[in-house]
Parts: structure tokens; sequence; C-alpha cells
């Protein structure tokens, strides 16, 4: 009778995990996950914000297709009446629940999260979200501020709580309700952090002493970055401790002492995350639903922690697009577990010492828009048809592609990919590649460089991710009629990733890229 689906995003959480080889963080119960999972490396979402990625995901449509690039419109209403993930599982006899930030509240959602389209039950948001951006943060002067870095004593706060651990115990509470049932559920379970303000439990700063702290690898802006390509992290300078900091626009460093402050707390936010989905996944157990339940785990986007003089996400550079992606699909990933016996014990941060090598792991690109495919195939759903060149007006259909193929595939014999192809160009050309984009509203960065609105957007970059390189064109964007003139390119970036892994050397105007510029029009 099917799998259940217990699917986690997480807001602007880049791979900063053990099992993606971060050696810093303590994340023990996302690796124990890992360590149950497929685990995807080079997995990348199709734009680095919140509304239009999710929307793509949950769509299974690029941008492009939803036409949101900002987080004023509504697809339904402004580009196609496009089936969502849940809708399917919904039309399929599941319950489909969402709590938390699943879609993005407001209009790009119908001011519903989709419902009654995509849920069964209204969705869950906590109460206490709402003081999310409100001066909650004790300063050195015993002062409340709303600031960037905001550790805070929970018992503190008001209603005594914070979102996340109410998402949390909500969705515990549902999972009880579904076994009580026996309804087949697909569960979506949204966390804010480390969203920022980096609004945490005080306590986790304990795991990160100061000095163990470095900035990032490469805290300058690149010289052959174009300027077009920079974001000035405007959400940033708005919060009251940066504000304090008085620094210059759009490229003046933070201190670098307040870098190491940043980065401290956007670690600490995601050990106090990691304890949600620990005490999520052990009330799976607890439940009894470890063994027919499919779990996900994912991001929206990244977030840029310093690298290039950037931080927060809106460009199209890995620490923004790249997502941690992973699966846990009992007796596929793992063996079935006897009745009773534990597959998510709940481990403590604090004091759990070693870790867990992901279960399989596949370094093949894959996207985001290729979850809704994915999980129908996982859940023994029929998988939705490929859409159309222009899909406006098709309801059911998806732009990415099913990976569970990657799933069986152990990594030494396949990573070549050679295998079964005579000729070498067409095997090539089958290289799977990420696409993502982003929007400006002008060539240099001004205070609405990050989240241009549709009406002032000028400029597209398009980007191409593949194993070896990340290429983008920044192109003239047309609003009015939502076309890109490849023909009039602003700017290019060309970084290959052998060499330049962290992308800091540009080599568009020293290559040729007549190549790389007819696979991104492909």
């Amino acid at each position: 009778d099917g799998m259940n689906v217990l699917f986690i995003v997480v807001d602007d959480l880049r791979p900063v995990l053990g099992c993606y080889g971060d050696k810093l963080v303590k994340s023990p119960n996302i690796d124990q996950l890992a360590s149950r999972s497929m685990v995807f490396s080079n997995a990348y979402a199709q734009q680095a914000v919140c509304a239009p990625s999710r929307v793509s995901f949950l769509t299974g449509r690029r941008p492009d297709t939803t036409r949101l690039y900002d987080f004023y419109s509504y697809w339904r209403v402004h580009a196609g009446n496009y089936s969502t993930m849940p809708q399917y599982f919904k039309e399929n006899g599941y319950m489909t629940l969402s709590v938390g930030k699943v879609f993005h509240p407001g209009v790009s959602s119908n001011y519903s999260d989709d419902y009654p389209y995509s849920w069964s039950i209204p969705p869950f948001h906590p109460s206490t979200e709402k003081h999310e951006n409100d001066k909650t943060c004790r300063g050195k002067d015993g002062k409340l501020y709303a600031n960037l870095v905001c550790p805070v004593d929970v018992t503190e706060m008001p209603g005594g709580t914070l979102p996340d651990i109410q998402s949390t115990e909500e969705a515990i509470r549902l999972l009880n309700v579904m076994k009580t049932n026996r309804q087949k559920f697909f569960l979506a379970v949204g966390y804010h952090k480390p969203h920022i303000p980096l609004r945490y439990p005080q306590e986790f700063l304990k795991l990160y002493p100061l000095e163990n702290i470095t900035l990032a690898p490469d805290p300058w802006v690149p010289k052959k970055l174009p300027s077009v390509a920079y974001n000035p992290w405007m959400d940033i300078r708005q919060r009251d401790d940066v504000k304090a900091l008085n620094v210059s626009f759009p490229y003046g460093p933070l201190p670098d002492d307040f870098q190491r402050q940043i980065r401290q707390s956007y670690y600490a936010a995601v050990s106090y995350l990691d304890v949600q989905i620990g005490l999520l996944l052990n009330a799976l157990d607890n439940v009894g639903l470890s063994n027919n339940t499919i779990v996900v785990f994912t991001a929206d986007h990244g977030w840029s922690l310093g690298e290039h003089g950037e931080w927060a996400k809106y460009s199209n550079f890995d620490v923004a697009t790249r997502v941690p992606l992973m699966f846990y699909v009992p007796g596929m990933t793992t063996s079935p577990v006897s009745q009773g016996g534990r597959v998510f014990p709940y481990l403590n941060p604090f004091s759990y010492i070693g870790g867990s090598a992901p279960q399989g792991q596949s370094k093949k690109v894959v996207e985001l828009v290729s979850l809704f495919p994915t999980l129908a195939e996982l859940a023994g759903l029929q998988v939705p048809p490929a859409c159309p060149e222009v899909s406006f007006g098709v309801v059911l259909c998806t732009e990415g592609t099913s990976i569970v193929h990657y799933f069986n595939v152990s990594e030494g014999k396949m990573e070549e990919g050679k295998e079964g192809c005579d000729d070498a160009d067409r095997c090539f050309n089958e290289e799977p590649v990420a696409f993502s984009q982003y929007p400006r509203p002008a060539d240099t960065p001004q205070w609405n460089s990050d989240k241009p609105k549709l009406k002032d957007i000028r400029i597209m970059g398009y980007s191409l991710r593949t194993m070896d390189y990340r290429y983008t064109v920044w192109v003239q964007f047309d609003p009015n009629n939502f076309s890109a003139n490849f023909k009039d390119v602003h700017a290019g970036e060309l970084y290959m990733m052998e060499t330049d892994p962290n992308q800091d050397y540009n080599i568009y105007n020293s290559t040729s890229h007549g190549w790389f510029f007819k696979k991104l029009l492909d």
C-alpha cells in the first residue's frame, strides 16, 4: 500500500554538514540520516532565493516557466495552473500535510501555502514566527536589538519557545495522528534556521569556540568578477548589529572579527537545526514508521559566508546554489530493520563523538527541479511526463528528470559514464548539468540588486554547472514578455572546478567559450 513520505526542507542551508565533509560542524543526526541514505554531493537549486526556488521544486518547473523570479506573483494565475508535488500525492490518495515554511508564505503561494490544492488540511505555522525580526537579541548593554547574530535564552523569548521547536512538536503530533489513523501521508516539514536572523538557543555557541572559527578561504571580491554578478547583501546591512559597523556600500568588507561571529552563529544554528531533525526522526522510530517512510532532506538554496566578499544568497555561485540532498528509502538505501529495531536513535551534538559516512554517495550533478519526478518514482506513483518545450498550458509535467537510476549504481564502476556509449560526443553531451539563474536590475550593484522586482529586472544571469566547470552569462532580459536576449551578453563567468574549486578566478575573457555557450542554449 505504498510508502509514506517525510519531506524535510531547510531554509538557507548550504552543505556545512559532517556527511558533506565539513570538519567543524556538529551535525550527528543529519549525518546519521545520511548514513542510511543516498546522498547527492552535487545538488543545485534553480534560483538562489526562497520563493522562486520553492515554487520551482514544488511544481517541478524552472523559474522561466513559473515566471517567478521575485516574491510577488502566484504561478497558477500568472504562468499556468501547474500541479505541485504534494497535490500529486494528494490526488493519489495521500494525506498531505505542511508544517512550517514549505511554500514561501504570501502572494507567491496565494496567501494560503497553496491550500487546498496542495494540502489536505490547512498548513501549520508556528505562532512565534511573527517575532522572528523583532528586537529579541540582548546586546552587551542589556538592551534588546534586531541583530543578525542573535543567540538567545529561549525562556526569555515570546511564548518561551522558537518557531523551529514548535514545528518539530507539531510534526511529531501529526506523525502520532497518522499512526493512529493508519493513514498514508506526505508530511512536509519546513525549518526556518539557519535563515537570518541567526536566532537560536545560546547554548549551541559552546560547540564553536570563536578561536576555532576561520574566515572564508576567499573573503575578498575576486578581481575579475563582473560587477553584475555581485550581490550587495542588503538584508544583512539592515540588521542593528551590522548597521552599527557602518560598512561601505556595496563592497565594503565586514570586520574580520564580525565575519567570524557570523560564521560561528551560522554553525550554531545548524547544530540547533540538527537537534530538531534528530527529535523528528526519533519520533518516526517511536511511532514505528521508519520502515515504511521515505525521508527526503534538502534546502531551498545555500548561503554565502564571506566567500567572494559576499554574504547571503542572491548569486549563481556554488555557495548560494548548492544544497544538501539525501533520500532515505527503506529496503533500498538500507536493509529493513527488524520490528522494534531503531533506525534513528537521537544523538546529542553536545556529547556525541564519531562520524558516520553516507550509505551511498553520488557525485552526479543533479537539480532540485528533479525532486518531483524522483519522489513520485520512489513512492511507486506514475512519474509525471516530461514537459514539452512550451508548457504553460500543461497542468501535469516536469522539467526535471527522476534521478532514481543514480541510486543503485556503485560509483566506482559508473563514474566514467562511458560504458555503453560508442560515440564519445554523444556521451559527453549526456553528462548531467544543473541550470541556475539570477535576475539583476542593473550592471552594477545597487539597493535592489539582491531582490529586484519583476518590473525592474533588466539582466538575467543563466548559469550552467557540470562536474568540471561553472559557466554563467548575464544577458539582456525584458520583464514585459519574459524574454532573454542571448545576443546581448553583458558579462560572463567561467570557473574550472579542478583548479579553482572556490570559483575565484574567472577565465571567461581569456577562453573561447563558444562550446559552453552552445551547451547553455540547448
